[in-house]
């Protein structure tokens, strides 16, 4: 009786141990979340599982303060904040930012299943044919609140087709449609759209460099 009592409690607990494992496999990877601290506050920043190379290639920068007294350095009020140019540590007031790179580029992960609404992290590029990413520049989507007639419009431009809820974060919450699939997606603002609207608001000057430096500082969460 006793054996047989042993059996069973073994065969259940490695029914549980093989569940909690298919539980953890459904699940994917952890979520990394870091944040962005600023003088306006800080933003926490989700980085998703389906873009790996950007995800991972973030991760490290942030963990190796790469990012700490970078500016946002490129800001345009109903579009995007960009940032994460190594030139802009310490860089004088007149001096021509957004050229600066960090050696190497990251393959495109484009994803139709993620896009350009407000908040979302995006790597920024050059017009290179592969579409493929900066290794350091990164911009967060401010946007804009679109109209349907104007997402019409935007699909027969681009031969494009939105998603219900596209359509639907384009017109409540805005973004940058006009930018899907031609700029890898790989994260998305989860706290302090308060504070990415104090930024997208800042006064700029010719060139979009802010009159005030914007800094920012990085540590990984999560």
């Amino acid at each position: 009786m006793k054996k047989t009592l042993a059996i069973l409690i073994l065969l259940s607990l490695s029914a549980l141990t093989t569940q909690a494992q298919k539980k953890k496999k459904s699940n994917g990877p952890e979520e990394r979340i870091v944040a962005i601290t600023t003088e306006f506050g800080t933003m926490k920043v989700k980085l998703y599982n389906e873009t790996p190379k950007h995800r991972d290639n973030f991760i490290k920068l942030a963990s190796e303060g790469f990012y700490d007294s970078l500016l946002f350095h490129r800001i345009i009020a109903g579009f995007m904040i960009q940032g994460g140019d190594p030139e802009s540590k310490n860089a004088p007031a007149e001096k021509m930012l957004g050229a600066g790179d960090i050696g190497y580029t990251i393959p495109a992960e484009l994803n139709d299943s993620l896009y350009h609404k407000k908040g979302a992290l995006c790597a920024a590029r050059t017009p290179n044919p592969e579409k493929a990413s900066s290794g350091c520049q990164f911009y967060i989507v401010s946007g804009k609140k679109y109209t349907d007639e104007e997402l019409n419009s935007l699909e027969a431009r681009m031969g494009s087709k939105y998603s219900a809820q596209q359509r639907i974060d384009y017109t409540t919450i805005g973004g940058t449609p006009q930018l899907d699939k031609n700029y890898t997606v790989y994260g998305e603002v989860i706290e302090g759209f308060d504070v990415l609207d104090k930024i997208a608001a800042v006064k700029t000057k010719p060139g979009d460099r802010p009159v005030q430096d914007v800094k920012m500082s990085m540590k990984v969460i999560k």
